[in-house]
């Protein structure tokens, strides 16, 4: 064996392992190739679970013991102890050393990637830079760029004490823009590689043995061996009527400015506009960002923004590059296209994704968009921070360049579109130095330019001077259209004289509507496109949105359901999930309705799914499972233990009742609702909490797990729901001592009555309440409320509200927690206002003999409706009929804490 295959470096290594009994790779270094420097962070439970980061320097890896694991928080200093060098190959390993054997444990790959050399200023980073590594090292201060799937920022490496192996040193995250002092990134715990945790290792599963530990092109499906490819313009979206939520779409916000293909081939950067004009020179921050990736060859898709003070996205500052040379650029990536030699086009998009995550650095201008499952929220956040829209893209489709696909789409917060400007009135009164309005048409399909109407709004005395100075040099004496079209100023006064231009220059204009004929009703100006070429621009195709559950998958998962089938296997969302026991009784006949099975609760889920999961998505669900039906016994489950399958999104958080950190679940898809129906779960309990902050409360922290500080401090603390449970406790005579009063007309219609009172107290201080039945013998109401004040103000506030209706109704109503001080009354329940509380969830199944259904009421039909008349059979024909009641809910959230302080 020669000195480059065994360095010295590597001696104490092979002395301390036996590789006649462990699969630890030998001692071997690597040939340096010219490639980007490694790095490789493996969680290892040894006698002491630690984390081992290993650098790549001279063909071997560098390697500290960080017993805490590497921190987002630059003011936590990791302490981490110089160990052995390790083999270039030990990159990969992952699986059991045995007993006996040095550092014997589970080892999976925790995290990897590339890492650059920084500067002394924490700048410049260079991913090939290994004299520099090397040095550094020595000297004992490494400043790194870790571009990990996990760790992306820089680190320090500061040795403190002693000098080689068993020199401690610190561990310690720059203030780079990256850190993120709230992020706990050891509890992101699933191996990089392989998918396992070290739970799974010891558990016996075996890794597959990778080689390679930065991903290529060549292994993704579609891939092919290709040329550094010419220049081609972008795939485009299509313009669709709704918003829709589907789980085989995933969601981006939509951007404001300019898109922009890197082509990056040995350092050198071509951006390249959707009309093929070259960006590289007008945006130079963009350029080095993308000059310094650490690839040999790529192709990049993004969007080239302007940030402003506020930190909004500004298309004026974009616009005003040249004369505003401060402004903050951004080039947000969303698509990789071509790597190292292979390209990526008929890649599906989800693998493009994973490539691209683990290949681009956060350095400079560049960032990659961020990526979201729920698009009914991201729209939301988009109409609240004031964004253009969202843009939705199947996870499976494939990149056609130059084309406008139906496999992204994308949907805006207001109507607008791009026209081309073919003249422009004079200006009038304060105007008369500058212009009235634009004449604003687009190309018809045989490409003749078609009259849109006038826009006079949506300027300012600056914009207006620099319009008309754009349009002087372009004056024709003639019309650029082949028909008559009416003239029109600021107010669409007949005989303004119109200036005609040549047709060349692109507005996008914001209006109301757009008639049959083409024309704009109330636009509004918002800027100049200049990255669309005029000849682009014709009428908007608006397409339909998705259904927002497949109907054929429903119709096939509901064909594969008929009565005479006790067990199906059913495809939902990508994932294959068998339902047994069809045919169980779970509800008894009740009057002239037959028994209903476990089959008609897995046929009610699946009807309901479109319906029901905006309101279960992010809340934490409690099951109430009656695997003998509803009069079996039943019992209570908050975690989903190791039964449930990868679809349930899970999460962790601190559980006050066991003092330890806990596994919680919710509901965010369809396959996770059937689930629940074939674990016999017949109510849907969720809390009035969301594990989300978007897209109204991105303050609060969304760590839930170590104490109950930091639950105090999340999501989970904060609802967004005030509730209170209006319960009859009149009797109907029939009950046995001692049992809880059942649905009686009197009881009922007292707590109808009630509810009446409660609305118009809480109208009448600006909140808006909605109701819906208990399924049982009652009703809920729920007030929705921003997430501003916590459990304990919001329970405080239900008392208060509770409090003023039983003082102006001490004889129909009651607030006693001694059940036999309720007989005769409505009993407010308004402690259901707490962090461990659940109520039935909206259109949530009851375990009552009529099979009842927590419904959504018009508050017009408090006076005409029981609680009997809803079911599992015909609530799903109601929503077809009327829709979900309560599908803007939130929309109708009011601030308490700022109405408390008006």
């Amino acid at each position: 064996m020669s000195a480059a295959e065994h360095p010295p470096s590597l001696k104490r290594y092979a002395e301390k392992r036996d590789f006649a009994r462990t699969s630890e790779p030998p001692p071997h270094a690597r040939q340096r190739r010219g490639a980007p420097l490694t790095f490789t962070i493996q969680k290892h439970a040894a006698r002491r679970l630690h984390y081992d980061v290993r650098l790549e320097i001279d063909g071997v890896l560098v390697s500290w013991a960080v017993p805490q694991g590497p921190s987002f928080d630059p003011s936590q200093r990791r302490l981490a102890i110089q160990t052995e060098d390790h083999p270039y190959d030990y990159g990969t390993f992952e699986g059991q050393i045995p007993a006996g054997e040095y550092g014997a444990g589970e080892v999976i790959v925790w995290d990897a990637g590339t890492y650059a050399i920084l500067d002394a200023d924490g700048e410049n980073p260079d991913f090939g830079d290994e004299a520099g590594a090397r040095k550094a090292h020595r000297q004992g201060h490494l400043r790194v760029f870790l571009n990990g799937r996990k760790l992306k920022g820089g680190w320090t490496f500061a040795r403190s004490r002693g000098d080689g192996v068993g020199s401690q040193w610190m561990l310690i995250k720059r203030r780079d823009g990256l850190e993120k002092a709230e992020r706990d990134v050891t509890l992101e715990d699933h191996s990089v590689l392989s998918g396992l945790r070290i739970e799974d290792i010891a558990a016996g599963a075996a890794a597959e043995r990778q080689t390679q530990l930065q991903p290529t092109g060549a292994q993704l499906p579609g891939s092919r061996r290709s040329g550094f490819p010419k220049p081609y313009e972008p795939m485009l979206p299509t313009l669709t009527s709704d918003v829709f939520q589907r789980a085989d779409w995933l969601y981006e916000p939509k951007l404001d400015g300019y898109r922009a293909l890197a082509f990056v081939e040995h350092g050198a950067v071509r951006l390249w506009s959707r009309n093929g004009q070259a960006y590289e020179d007008r945006y130079p921050e963009v350029s080095q960002a993308m000059a310094v990736q650490p690839v040999d060859a790529a192709i990049f898709d993004g969007e080239v923004v302007a940030i402003g003070a506020d930190g909004r996205m500004s298309f004026q500052r974009l616009q005003q590059r040249a004369s505003d040379p401060d402004a903050v650029l951004r080039y947000y990536v969303f698509d990789l296209l071509y790597l190292d030699g292979y390209d990526l086009r008929e890649v599906p998009l989800t693998d493009r994704k994973q490539l691209l995550h683990a290949v681009l650095a956060p350095i400079g201008a560049a960032e990659e968009t961020a990526v979201f499952d729920d698009g009914l929220m991201l729209f939301r956040a988009a109409q609240a921070n004031r964004l253009e829209g969202i843009v939705a893209k199947k996870r499976d489709s494939l990149y056609e360049a130059g084309r406008r696909v139906r496999t992204w789409l994308k949907m805006k917060t207001n109507q607008a579109d791009e026209f081309v400007i073919a003249g422009y009135t004079l200006g009038t009164g304060r105007r008369t130095q500058t212009l009235g309005s634009l004449v604003l048409a687009s190309h018809d399909a045989n490409g003749r330019l078609r009259y849109a109407g006038h826009v006079g709004t949506g300027f300012d005395e600056a914009g207006l001077h620099a319009m008309l100075k754009r349009l002087q040099p372009l004056r024709r004496p003639t019309s650029p259209f082949d028909m008559r079209i009416p003239k029109g100023g600021t107010s669409s006064r007949a005989g303004s004289p119109v200036v005609w231009v040549e047709p060349v220059l692109v507005a996008e204009i914001k209006f109301a509507e757009q008639t049959a004929d083409g024309r704009l009703r109330h636009p509004v100006f918002l800027r100049l496109r200049e990255d669309k070429p005029a000849s682009e621009v014709h009428p908007q195709v608006v397409v339909d949105a998705p259904e927002s559950m497949p109907k054929d998958q429903i119709a096939a998962a509901l064909d594969a359901l008929s009565p005479d089938v006790d067990s199906a296997s059913l495809q939902i969302d990508g994932h294959s999930l068998r339902v047994t026991n069809l045919k169980k009784e779970f509800w008894p006949a009740y009057g002239e309705r037959r028994a209903l099975t476990k089959g008609d609760l897995v046929r009610y889920y699946l009807r309901i799914a479109p319906f029901v999961l905006p309101h279960l998505r992010d809340r934490p669900v409690t099951m109430t499972r009656f695997p003998n039906g509803i009069h079996g016994s039943k019992f209570y489950q908050k975690s989903p233990k190791e039964t449930a399958p990868a679809f349930v999104d899970r999460f962790v958080s601190f559980s006050e009742h066991n003092n330890s950190d806990e596994e919680y679940f919710v509901c965010n898809n369809v396959a996770s609702l059937v689930w629940l129906a074939q674990v016999a779960d017949l109510e849907l309990h969720v809390t009035h909490t969301r594990i989300s902050n978007t897209p109204d409360a991105p303050s609060l922290s969304t760590v839930f797990r170590g104490s109950v500080t930091e639950l105090d401090r999340s999501t989970l603390n904060y609802p967004d729901f005030l509730v209170v449970d209006l319960d009859p406790y009149i009797y109907s005579g029939r009950e046995r001592r001692g049992e809880e009063p059942e649905l009686n007309r009197e009881g009922f219609f007292r707590a109808c009555e009630v509810a009446g009172w409660f609305r118009e107290m809480l109208e009448s201080v600006g909140l808006h309440p909605f109701i819906k039945t208990t399924g049982k013998t009652g009703l809920h109401l729920y007030v929705p409320i921003a997430r501003t004040l916590d459990y304990d103000s919001v329970r405080a506030l239900a008392e208060t509200f509770a409090r003023r209706v039983l003082q102006a109704h001490p004889d129909a109503v009651t607030m006693e927690w001694a059940v036999n001080a309720r007989t005769g009354k409505v009993f407010l329940d308004y402690n259901m206002n707490r962090r461990s509380a659940s109520l039935a969830a909206v259109y949530s199944p009851r375990a009552i003999d009529w099979a009842g259904v927590s419904t959504p009421l018009a508050w017009d039909e408090l006076e005409h409706v029981y609680p009997t008349q809803f079911d599992i059979l015909n609530v799903p024909e109601r929503l077809a009929r009327l829709g979900d009641l309560w599908a803007h809910i939130l929309d109708a959230r009011v601030d308490l804490k700022q109405l408390l302080s008006g």
